[in-house]
């Protein structure tokens, strides 16, 4: 498969850090959407980002600003499925997403999914814990446009965890190292960001 659309993630209300743009924080000395930009941007076909309230605040970064098509805060599906419309109309195929506070993911995230793709077309990434136990990282993605009217009607019909959906349709697994760290590592807390800037000096 060829390149497709990227869409970052960045639609979460960022409850533990205070609220805001989680996505604008600083992390060794540039702001976390610009680090994933860095690393998502070449491995995609574009680049569009998922995030609610006045688009102004992004326009610095000349990417497309998709608000959820649902009400009311859903959680990432609502994003997947803004980016999946975004790339419907650009005659897309699919969409690869990213967590917008993810500073360190992988630079070959977009092959890596699509080589494991489940016979949907959908993956999800993972990465084994320090127990070695495989955890998924659901909000990255492969996601295919055919899929976008049940992914709006599982929305519409309550569903909110991703994996809920992806396990319904047989989402096949990229399995990613986390060694030296997990490059799945997100900013929560401002203790995060403590442990993102030792990493990124690393």
């Amino acid at each position: 498969m060829s390149k497709v659309p990227g869409v970052i993630l960045a639609g979460g209300r960022a409850t533990r850090m205070g609220g805001g743009d989680k996505c604008l924080r600083r992390v060794a000395g540039r702001r976390l959407i610009e680090h994933v930009i860095d690393r998502l941007g070449p491995q995609v076909a574009g680049l569009a980002l998922n995030a609610n309230g006045d688009p102004a605040r992004f326009a610095e970064f000349g990417l497309p600003v998709l608000a959820d098509g649902v009400a009311d805060h859903p959680g990432p599906l609502a994003g997947v499925l803004a980016g999946l419309d975004w790339a419907a109309a650009q005659g897309a195929k699919a969409i690869v997403t990213a967590a917008a506070d993810t500073p360190f993911l992988p630079r070959d995230l977009a092959g890596r999914l699509m080589a494991a793709a489940g016979p949907s077309g959908l993956a999800l990434a993972a990465s084994p814990d320090e127990g070695g136990r495989v955890q998924r990282h659901p909000t990255f993605g492969l996601w295919p446009v055919g899929l976008r009217d049940d992914l709006r009607a599982a929305l519409e019909g309550g569903v909110r965890k991703i994996v809920l959906w992806t396990d319904a349709h047989g989402a096949g697994t990229a399995l990613f190292d986390s060694q030296p760290f997990d490059p799945f590592f997100n900013i929560n807390t401002p203790e995060d960001v403590e442990a993102a800037e030792a990493l990124g000096a690393a």
